[in-house]
């Protein structure tokens, strides 16, 4: 089974989830700029941490033979805090680095104007960059937030099959597919959604532009939990074919659209360790 995480945050991981997720079939991911779970002070930290997004996590992910891109944006909790907003003047740099697959996550959290303008500003990015957009719909109002969601991309004049609308659920999935835009869904332990309630939704909805994704992040949740979807899929009787659509080829169509998905060489092994590896213990 081969696996293709197309949102997970490995800043909050360890190096033993890398080495945990290789084994598992994970041979590529996607690390979306996200909140870091206190308020930064000023953009240049958000210079700071895309850089590390694709600089240092490329070369972390690489020792075990996991290929790394990401999405850079400023996140939709922080659009609210003017101290943040100057990110987005910086943003076009990072736009044309060739590790960035997409701009996101951007969309809302809590739906409020600051939020309105930030999500149409990085839309027009995209255009203007000629990317996707990975767009995090509000975990609180979920129908109204796709709702608005939807709208504001309308708007904004990118193709809906650009645009994948993550953190869905059973209230809002016919909504998002009958937009056209790609579906996300993130498997947790507790709270979003299970490998048994996503298997429903793709035995009511089918596969196609199907997303799944751990969002695994500094919070409770598993790296591994899009492998255990992959299983919980065979074991309900989908094929191996429709769990590589899901959990690989559908990753690589949308983002593909980028131009600059680098999937080669996944098949040779690494043998990069860290153990002995000097570069890689900054911290001692």
């Amino acid at each position: 089974m081969r696996i293709f995480d197309p949102h997970i945050h490995m800043t909050s991981r360890t190096t033993d989830d890398y080495e945990r997720m290789a084994a598992a079939g994970v041979r590529a991911v996607v690390e979306p700029a996200f909140w870091l779970g206190q308020p930064r002070t000023s953009a240049a930290s958000f210079a700071d941490y895309f850089d590390s997004l694709i600089g240092w996590e490329p070369f972390r992910a690489g020792q075990f033979g996991v290929r790394h891109h990401a999405t850079v944006a400023l996140n939709p909790k922080e659009s609210n805090d003017p101290r943040c907003r100057p990110v987005l003047d910086l943003l076009p740099r990072y736009l044309e680095k060739d590790a960035v697959v997409a701009v996101g996550e951007i969309g809302y959290d809590d739906m409020t104007p600051a939020e309105d303008e930030a999500f149409a500003t990085q839309l027009a990015l995209a255009v203007d960059h000629d990317l996707p957009a990975l767009v995090h719909t509000p975990h609180r109002d979920k129908a109204r937030g796709v709702e608005r969601s939807l709208a504001v991309v309308a708007e904004s004049g990118i193709a809906p099959g650009r645009v994948a609308l993550d953190h869905l659920n059973e209230v809002t999935v016919k909504l998002a597919r009958d937009s056209g835009c790609w579906l996300g869904f993130s498997i947790y332990p507790d709270t979003k959604m299970s490998p048994p309630r996503m298997v429903e939704l793709l035995r009511t909805y089918g596969t196609e532009r199907m997303l799944v994704n751990s969002a695994a992040d500094w919070g409770r949740s598993d790296p591994l939990l899009t492998r255990a979807t992959g299983e919980a899929m065979l074991a309900a009787g989908f094929t191996d074919d429709d769990v590589d659509l899901v959990l690989w080829r559908n990753p690589v169509e949308f983002y593909g659209q980028s131009g600059r998905l680098d999937l080669t060489d996944l098949d040779t092994p690494t043998s990069g360790t860290f153990e002995g590896n000097s570069i890689l213990r900054g911290g001692d």
